[in-house]
């Protein structure tokens, strides 16, 4: 409520129902996603040992944590697609966003019981900026990798990792490929989708893709000359987009900032790619996403404290920004300030 700013400016929906179905949603989903990857790495595993990992991996495939009880991570898993997609729909599942998925079952509810209950403009702008994310991502990294690091795979298999690898950068952190080893295309894909993150009120961290929807809603309304930014046949206030302009101009700050200082922590002379390298440890670190290009045990301790830094304030700072962008009553003031333009381009 503090970071929508208004009551009206998100779903209208009941906040004691909503904390009650939080819970609900997470046990059932993480619940099911442990049984579904105990199932597939008993035989192979052994059934007394796949126990702990289904578990661990659910809960961290869910809450977009990204750590793993295994030392490579899943690279281990790169011929098991059910193991690949089962973690990727525990990881969109924690990204869209309890709100949109809140809706998205009153909206079954309500056609099972033929009711009327249409979700809002927030849940429809969520389900598909994920959806063109997660289908443009994997395009792209399946034209960039296909030749590269998944070379020695069959093409259901690259095109499953893809599929992963463009799901894990927003904000999971699980990796099926050494992206040291990945082309330089493919890890500043990364980059931009740790940037982007998931959604709001969700599990996942980075700008969010509300966020990043509006910028683009506005630069094309500008391209087209219109004076509003439009969606699904509603107008979106002017005071939204100020708030996502803000943010947007904030985050960006706050990782240049970050790449600035790790670039005076660690010069990394003579490394290959040593700048994409930083960009690559900063993103991820501001984004809680925790992929890395094989920086981090290379970092000074100055760097990593750097880097934790940037892990806190990834974690907070964006929720703090959202409030502080909110556009409170205006005071009455007896005068403004003359008009004057300013060029811009």
């Amino acid at each position: 409520m503090l970071t929508s700013g208004t009551l009206n400016s998100g779903p209208l929906i009941d906040s004691k129902r909503l904390a009650i179905d939080i819970v609900r949603f997470s046990v059932a989903i993480e619940g099911l996603g442990a049984l579904a990857l105990y199932c597939i790495w008993g035989p192979n595993l052994g059934w007394k040992e796949a126990a702990w990992p289904s578990v661990f991996h659910s809960v961290s495939g869910f809450c977009n944590a990204g750590f793993s009880t295994f030392s490579n991570s899943l690279i281990g898993f790169q011929n098991s697609p059910t193991t690949l997609v089962i973690l990727g729909l525990l990881i969109v599942a924690g990204g869209i966003g309890f709100l949109t998925m809140e809706e998205v079952y009153l909206h079954l509810i309500s056609q099972r019981w033929r009711r009327n209950n249409r979700l809002s403009l927030h849940s429809k702008l969520v389900l598909v900026t994920s959806c063109l994310l997660l289908i443009g991502g994997a395009a792209i990294f399946f034209a960039c990798e296909r030749d590269a690091s998944l070379v020695d795979l069959s093409l259901k298999d690259r095109f499953c990792n893809s599929l992963f690898m463009s799901i894990t950068a927003r904000t999971a952190g699980f990796n099926s490929i050494d992206y040291s080893q990945a082309t330089d295309s493919a890890n500043f894909l990364t980059i931009l989708l740790m940037l982007i993150g998931g959604s709001p009120g969700s599990t996942a961290g980075g700008l969010k893709t509300t966020t990043f929807a509006l910028i683009g809603l506005l630069a094309w309304s500008r391209m087209k000359s219109e004076e509003k930014a439009y969606f699904s046949g509603r107008s979106i206030p002017d005071e939204t987009i100020q708030r996502a302009v803000g943010l947007m101009v904030a985050y960006v700050a706050v990782v240049a900032l970050g790449v600035f200082v790790l670039s005076g922590t660690d010069p990394l002379p003579g490394k290959h790619n040593a700048f994409l390298a930083r960009l690559f440890e900063v993103a991820s670190a501001f984004g809680t996403v925790g992929l890395s290009m094989n920086l981090t045990p290379e970092l000074s301790e100055a760097g990593r404290l750097a880097i934790a830094l940037m892990m806190f304030l990834g974690r907070v700072g964006p929720l703090t920004l959202a409030a502080a962008f909110v556009i409170r009553k205006p005071k009455i003031s007896q005068f403004r300030f003359a008009y004057e333009d300013v060029v811009v381009g």
